[in-house]
């Protein structure tokens, strides 16, 4: 299977352990990852609060992009996922702006070109039965709870939590799945987004979770980096799970670049 790949600024930045990781995994899958070329910002955060119009042309032009390829797009990020998916949704259903959107970027819009997330991909293109059959290092008696929004059932996501218990992972029952983490306010009012952080750590805790798993950098950057308790909760990446249950050895240079170390808590599954 191959797909155009848009990792998105922050997968080549602060979310570089979420990039490795992904085409790592992935690749286990037989999946290729062919990254777009000459792709730009997504138009997340701050262009779409300043100028709406520029940042659907922003992700319209990483649409154009992979039309040109004849790829369906991955994207990770779940903000980058959001911003493509806002402008694939303006070319669908607003005609007038679809022909603005062309004209400024000089192309035609085929809706042809899918855009999907590593988790939606690997549940529901790929299947469960082959994630099951590439472990090797079962996370046997990792208690886990997903954070994560979009992907299936936007009250009651549950894809993420079949995916970690095809590796073995056990994801526990909580509320707070699709709970925000106060990611776009987390320079402008940390006050606020330490509470939400703190409360959504302190509510994995009750549930006696050992790790938060999330598919989105903003969100993991957040709640490692605004979380006051003492004992400190790791959050990470349902593809570096995957990659540790694949056995796959580039996974132990990933814990590393975490401001919470979850090395302890993964070693004996390595």
């Amino acid at each position: 299977m191959k797909f155009a790949y848009y990792p998105g600024c922050s997968l080549h930045a602060t979310g570089l352990e979420y990039d490795q990781s992904t085409r790592a995994a992935l690749c286990a899958l037989d999946v290729e990852l062919d990254e777009l070329r000459d792709w730009n910002c997504c138009g997340a955060s701050s262009a779409h609060a300043l100028d709406a119009n520029a940042a659907i042309l922003l992700a319209a032009r990483n649409l154009a992009l992979a039309q040109r390829a004849h790829r369906d797009v991955i994207a990770p990020c779940a903000a980058c996922f959001n911003r493509l998916k806002v402008a694939e949704h303006i070319l669908k259903t607003d005609s007038t702006r679809r022909v603005e959107i062309e004209r400024a970027l000089d192309f035609y819009y085929a809706d042809a070109t899918q855009i999907l997330n590593p988790i939606d991909l690997v549940v529901n293109h790929i299947g469960l039965p082959r994630v099951r059959a590439a472990v090797k290092n079962p996370l046997t008696d990792l208690r886990v709870v997903p954070h994560i929004t979009q992907f299936d059932d936007p009250e009651h996501p549950r894809a993420l939590d079949q995916l970690l218990s095809a590796i073995g992972a056990q994801p526990c029952e909580w509320a707070d799945a699709t709970h925000c983490c106060g990611g776009s306010l987390s320079l402008t009012r940390a006050n606020i987004v330490i509470k939400l952080v703190d409360d959504l750590v302190a509510h994995a805790r009750d549930v006696n979770a050992q790790a938060i798993v999330t598919a989105c950098p903003l969100c993991q950057i957040n709640l490692e980096m605004r979380q006051t308790r003492a004992d400190k909760l790791p959050i990470v990446y349902f593809t570096e799970l995957m990659g540790l249950a694949f056995g796959l050895k580039e996974s132990r240079k990933w814990w590393g670049k975490h401001l919470i170390n979850p090395r302890e808590l993964v070693s004996r599954y390595q």
